[in-house]
């Protein structure tokens, strides 16, 4: 299955947003950040109402299937952050995942699609700090990158200079992208000059390393705030804007999805810069992957369908998918304990 065929639209006659215009973005440029703009922050509205009916249809108006559907899931296998963050976590428990992450679907399911040349693999793999050098290790040669989550994840109250800190001890442990999750209290209380001179000092903090900001938006009481919250951290320079940490009672939502994808559009629309978007918390099976994929490209575009600019945090996600890959290459279903991550 090529890439075109990943990137064909199903057919449809509902309206989506037009393309980003040819020339308008900077193709690779990682996002500096820019100056804090006050007034445009302050003059963001969102029409709750339209925003859920939007969310609402975006699961129901397109259809993927057959072999349409198994590119659209092997898309999405290659923009999973594969994550493991429980208190058990153990360093030959990240071995077996990262295992799983140069390998993330069967050999014989791949050789079915006609796909398995070493082009199915996950974006990265996400652990907490300690864990780092473990995966760093597991991952050699392999160019899967390791992402850990710092900065006093998932509540991000640790004092400021404490979690500047794990940031540079993770970047100097080998990870590459780095999960930090802002103080929530400062959109709460819309202290933006604080949220942008903490997003600041992150960026600083991480180098080269890539910058995913946690929005923990289950904790951000409105729309209106996540999307105000989604600007200030590009213009701080994040390189990507994250829903939540998975451990909030709600994570990742589509009305959020939508609210903040529109944010990054329109930062990219200003600035001609592209930055990432990241779900994450309670995506669990293939079907909701497919959505999430399709208000991205119907929001964003075709652009936004790579890991570059677009990534799943998840864990079990990635076992339905294969499951599901499955059922297209055999007509039967396999049970879940089949596709074992770690």
């Amino acid at each position: 299955m090529s890439d075109q065929t990943v990137r064909q639209r199903s057919r449809s006659t509902a309206p989506t947003a037009p393309p980003l215009q040819p020339g308008l973005l900077r193709e690779g440029a990682r996002n500096p950040g820019m100056p804090l703009e006050l007034d445009w922050v302050r003059e963001v509205r969102i029409n709750l109402s339209a925003v859920e009916r939007r969310a609402a249809t975006l699961g129901t108006r397109r259809s993927v299937k057959k072999a349409w559907q198994a590119a659209w899931l092997l898309k999405a296998v290659t923009c999973i952050d594969l994550t493991t963050l429980s208190g058990d976590d153990t360093p030959g428990r990240v071995r077996r995942l990262c295992a799983k992450a140069r390998h993330p679907v069967r050999g014989d399911i791949l050789d079915a699609l006609g796909m398995n040349d070493g082009s199915i693999r996950v974006a990265a793999v996400c652990v907490y700090h300690q864990l780092v050098e473990a995966a760093v290790q597991a991952l050699a040669g392999s160019g899967i990158p390791v992402a850990a989550v710092s900065a006093g994840f998932p509540h991000g109250l640790n004092p400021l200079p404490q979690r500047l800190q794990e940031i540079h001890a993770s970047v100097e442990a080998g990870a590459r992208e780095i999960d930090v999750v802002v103080t929530r209290g400062h959109v709460l209380t819309g202290n933006w000059e604080a949220l942008y001179e903490e997003v600041r000092a992150f960026r600083d903090a991480c180098g080269d390393a890539h910058l995913k900001t946690i929005l923990a938006t289950g904790e951000l009481a409105t729309l209106r705030n996540v999307a105000r919250a989604s600007l200030v951290c590009m213009m701080g320079g994040a390189d990507f804007v994250k829903t939540s940490t998975g451990k909030e009672g709600v994570n990742a939502t589509l009305p959020v999805g939508v609210a903040m994808a529109r944010a990054v559009r329109t930062y990219a629309e200003r600035t001609g810069y592209a930055v990432g978007f990241k779900p994450a918390g309670g995506i669990r099976t293939a079907k909701q992957s497919l959505v999430w994929l399709i208000l991205m490209k119907e929001e964003l575009g075709t652009g936004w369908l790579t890991p570059e600019l677009f990534r799943f945090g998840a864990s079990s996600l990635l076992g339905d998918i294969e499951r599901q890959l499955e059922h297209h290459v055999t007509g039967r279903y396999s049970a879940q304990h089949r596709h074992p991550l770690a």
